[in-house]
């Protein structure tokens, strides 16, 4: 085995648990429960993420879809999906620490019902206190430096920028921001949540030297989810491979891949 192969196989940690998968998988959206459980399994992701607004463990006919959940196995990432304020956030949080026993959360603050952005002023304020109040927080936000910045600064150790819109399927739309967040900002944990569409985007975004990638819709809403959370595992093994591996700059001029120098050559007489 290379070194290479040895390095790829380490596991990393995240807020003190340690991981091997470098899939977060979201649980919505499946055309059933067993084919979420069957996704999740073929994805071989270690961290799911739940909201407490879509299902939770004691509403009623929910048992089924939280048994599954739970069989997984995987770390649970509660989410604040559906909130537009910063107290709102907060309150969903603490709820939602009870309920699932764990100080992990996603935060999300929407500003924008028409694409889903984050307020980046209200998740701002929301991480602020959650990180006060004890909790592991996973801010989704855009690719805005500064944003990540001042995350950072209040006490976020992880960072979950979108490559694009929540559920478009237009993959990474900035690339440029993505690359110089990772650049400015290197001992950060990073993952690109939101807007991957194809195998191939994850695999980008872990080129760029991204940790993990979150995803849910491009899984949940395929023609054979368990299928695509297979492609889509395959594809960040790649990536991170590629990143590992060393890829050679892009470059203007052709070069030529087969030396000359030294190399037999026929003469026709």
């Amino acid at each position: 085995m290379s070194e290479t192969q040895v390095e790829i196989s380490d596991s990393w940690d995240v807020y003190g648990k340690t991981l091997s998968s470098r899939f977060f998988i979201g649980t919505a959206l499946y055309p059933s429960p067993e084919v979420m459980q069957q996704s999740i399994a073929a994805s071989k992701a270690e961290v799911v993420t739940v909201s407490l607004r879509r299902q939770s463990p004691q509403q009623q006919g929910g048992n089924h879809y939280w048994e599954l959940i739970k069989s997984s196995g995987c770390e649970l990432l509660p989410n604040t999906a559906g909130c537009h304020t910063a107290k709102e956030a907060v309150t969903l949080a603490q709820m939602s620490r009870e309920l699932f026993q764990t100080d992990w959360i996603k935060l999300e603050v929407i500003g924008d019902d028409y694409n889903l952005q984050p307020d980046p002023f209200a998740t701002l304020e929301a991480a602020e206190t959650l990180v006060k109040m004890g909790f592991k927080v996973f801010p989704y936000c855009t690719d805005d430096l500064v944003l990540c910045q001042k995350l950072r600064d209040v006490g976020c150790e992880v960072l979950m920028p979108w490559g694009s819109p929540i559920g478009t399927g237009l993959g990474l739309l900035n690339p440029h921001a993505l690359t110089t967040i990772r650049e400015r900002l290197p001992d950060m944990t990073l993952l690109v949540d939101a807007g991957l569409g194809k195998p191939s985007d994850a695999c980008r975004a872990m080129e760029l030297g991204f940790d993990a990638v979150l995803l849910n819709t491009a899984v949940a809403q395929a023609h054979d989810p368990v299928v695509m959370a297979e492609a889509f595992a395959n594809a960040i093994a790649a990536g991170r491979s590629a990143w590992l591996s060393g890829m050679i700059e892009a470059r203007a001029a052709a070069s030529a891949s087969t030396p000359t120098l030294g190399m037999p050559f026929w003469h026709q007489n």
